[in-house]
């Protein structure tokens, strides 16, 4: 049961108007709800405008003095597999304070909660909201005053009949794919974990015959919403959700039209800077008993580099 995001104001709102420059994101690029959130700001050109800061893919040891599994902003923490600090994790810089946790941004705003990604305005310094589905379409809705270079017909077209169908993946992704990995992954019932499994295998299926008839993307030729609310989970799959959630009933590169779909998506400009396997790796990982890193995939193909290599049909 995931909870309910309790900071939902919009973006063209009175208090929170569209403008460039003016607004920015704390986000873990291991999370694949951030990772929604990174991916639209990259497709919709507004990684100039929108500043954002990362936080490191581990959260608080037992032992921090703040408490555990907090989300931190530490740039010179270490991973495990590099051996080094990771050059994506930044200092916290949306509030002017250099606050260290995610949760002290909260604390300025008389919250409790302490999730990313938040959505937060530099002016008026206050958060906008952290709810990833949310943020989605005000970045989307906006694009253009926020300062971004958006193609048409953006992640959301006009087209009633088009966003019916968006919607209904939407629900379905979201249950059996997105919050069905977590489902499976972290459930301590045997019945739930089956029931999970078997839903978000029969998705893959289903999402793996509506591509076989040569549309480049879940809806059409144009990349929408629902390839965005879909890349984060099957992007993570192979190298961590295969082990880590427990659903090693396949790979995608077993689905030829999915694996296809997912290189195609990572081609398009601005997806591959928009997440990060070692990142991921490291946050799913790295909280595990022992803390060690898996260092693969390595086969069929280097992952996930081989993407670039993707010849289309």
């Amino acid at each position: 049961m995931r909870g309910v995001s309790g900071l939902r104001h919009s973006i063209g709102d009175p208090e929170f108007p569209p403008e460039a420059g003016r607004y920015h994101l704390f986000v873990a690029l291991n999370c694949p709800w951030c990772h929604r959130v990174t991916l639209a700001r990259s497709i919709l050109g507004l990684q100039d405008s929108i500043t954002m800061d990362v936080a490191f893919p581990n959260r608080t040891n037992e032992d921090d003095p703040e408490g555990p599994n907090l989300w931190e902003f530490a740039p010179d923490r270490v991973a495990s597999l590099t051996r080094e600090p990771l050059p994506e994790c930044t200092g916290e810089t949306g509030t002017g304070k250099e606050l260290r946790l995610a949760r002290d941004i909260y604390r300025e705003e008389g919250s409790s909660e302490q999730s990313v990604p938040i959505l937060y305005d530099k002016l008026a310094k206050r958060i906008v909201n952290n709810e990833s589905a949310d943020i989605l379409r005000m970045l989307n809705r906006h694009a253009r005053a926020l300062g971004g270079t958006p193609s048409d017909p953006g992640l959301l077209p006009d087209d009633t009949r088009k966003r019916d169908e968006i919607d209904a993946l939407n629900e379905r992704i979201y249950v059996t794919i997105n919050n069905g990995a977590y489902k499976a992954g972290f459930s301590s019932d045997q019945a739930i974990y089956e029931n999970a499994f078997h839903a978000y295998f029969e998705t893959l299926s289903f999402l793996d015959e509506l591509l076989s008839d040569g549309r480049l993307f879940l809806t059409g030729n144009d990349f929408t919403e629902a390839d965005l609310r879909l890349f984060p989970t099957l992007y993570r799959h192979d190298p961590v959700y295969y082990v880590r959630m427990k659903l090693n009933g396949a790979h995608i590169y077993d689905y030829p039209n999915l694996w296809r779909w997912v290189c195609r998506v990572y081609a398009l400009d601005g997806v591959a800077q928009s997440g990060s396997l070692i990142h991921c790796r490291q946050g799913y990982f790295g909280r595990s008993w022992n803390g060690v890193i898996p260092a693969g995939p390595i086969k069929p193909m280097q992952y996930p580099n081989a993407y670039m290599q993707l010849e289309e049909p």
